[in-house]
C-alpha cells in the first residue's frame, strides 16, 4: 500500500509536470466557454427581440452543455494519450537520449503499478477537469443570459447528464490511454480519437450501414449526454447499457495495454 501511495503522488507530480495536460484542460475550460459565451448572448438576443422561435429552446443548461461533447472529449483524449505517450519521448540528448519510461521503472520498477497508477491519474485529472467545466459552463450562461432564459431541464436531469458526460469524459481518456500505450506514441491516437470525435466521425458513419457499430466504444455512449432526440443523432444504446458496453470496452484495452506494458522492453 505504501508503494501504491508513494507511486500515486509521484504520477500525479509527473503529469502536473506536462505542458500538454494543462494546454488539454484550458481548452476543455476556455474552449466551451467561449463557446457558451456566444450561446449565451445569441439566447439573450433572441429574448429581448422577440425572435425565440429560431433557437431550439432557451435553457441555460443547454447554453452551456453544447460544447461539451465535442470540446471535452477531444480535451479527455489529449490527456489520455500524453499522459502516456511522454513516456516513450526521448529525453535530451546530453541526458543520454532515453526514453523517459527507463527513468519512471528505474523509480518504479514494478510495470504493472506503474501502469494502473498511471490510469488512476488520468482518471483523477480528467474528472476533476469535468467537475470544473460542466458546472462552469452553467454558471457562465446564468451569469450571461439567465434573467432572460426559460429553464427546460430539471435538476435531476442536470446532474444525471453532468455525470452521465464526465463519465465519458473519463472512459475516453483511458481509453486514449491504453491505444496511446499499445502504440507507444500519442501521435496516432491523438490524431485519430481527435477527428474521429470531433471532425469526421468514422464510426457514426458506420452506424448508418449497420447496427452493430452502435456498440464501438464511442458510439456506444453517445446517449451518456443525453441530448433530446431532436437535438441528436436518433438511435444508439441506451444510457445505461451504452455505459456499460463503453466501460467493458475500457477495460478490456486497458487489460490488454497492461500485459504489453508489462511484456515489452522500455
Amino acid at each position: 500500500m505504501r508503494a501504491f501511495w508513494g507511486t500515486l503522488r509521484a504520477e500525479l507530480a509527473k503529469l502536473a509536470t506536462l505542458p500538454g495536460i494543462w494546454i488539454a484542460a484550458a481548452a476543455a475550460l476556455l474552449g466551451s466557454a467561449g463557446i457558451t459565451v456566444l450561446n449565451a448572448f445569441t439566447v439573450r438576443g433572441a429574448v429581448e427581440a422577440g425572435t425565440t422561435d429560431r433557437l431550439g429552446d432557451t435553457s441555460m443548461f443547454e447554453t452551456g452543455f453544447a460544447a461539451i461533447p465535442i470540446i471535452g472529449v477531444a480535451a479527455a483524449v489529449s490527456i489520455g494519450a500524453l499522459a502516456i505517450g511522454s513516456e516513450y519521448t526521448a529525453d535530451r540528448a546530453e541526458a543520454g537520449g532515453a526514453r523517459q519510461l527507463a527513468t519512471s521503472l528505474t523509480a518504479t520498477p514494478r510495470r504493472t503499478l506503474l501502469f494502473l497508477t498511471k490510469a488512476l491519474v488520468v482518471a483523477l485529472a480528467t474528472a476533476v477537469t469535468a467537475a470544473v467545466t460542466i458546472p462552469g459552463n452553467y454558471a457562465l450562461a446564468l451569469a450571461i443570459s439567465g434573467s432572460v432564459g426559460t429553464e427546460t431541464v430539471t435538476a435531476d436531469e442536470m446532474l444525471t447528464r453532468s455525470l452521465g458526460a464526465a463519465l465519458y469524459w473519463v472512459l475516453m481518456a483511458l481509453i486514449a490511454f491504453a491505444i496511446t500505450a499499445l502504440a507507444r506514441s500519442a501521435m496516432v491516437p491523438l490524431v485519430v480519437l481527435i477527428a474521429n470525435s470531433s471532425l469526421v466521425s468514422v464510426t457514426l458513419l458506420l452506424s448508418f450501414l449497420t447496427p452493430l457499430a452502435n456498440w464501438l466504444p464511442d458510439m456506444a455512449g453517445r446517449n451518456l449526454f443525453g441530448f433530446s432526440p431532436e437535438y441528436s443523432m436518433p438511435g444508439g444504446l441506451e444510457p445505461q447499457l451504452g455505459a456499460m458496453v463503453m466501460t467493458a470496452w475500457t477495460v478490456g484495452l486497458l487489460a490488454v495495454a497492461a500485459v504489453s506494458f508489462h511484456r515489452r522492453d522500455a
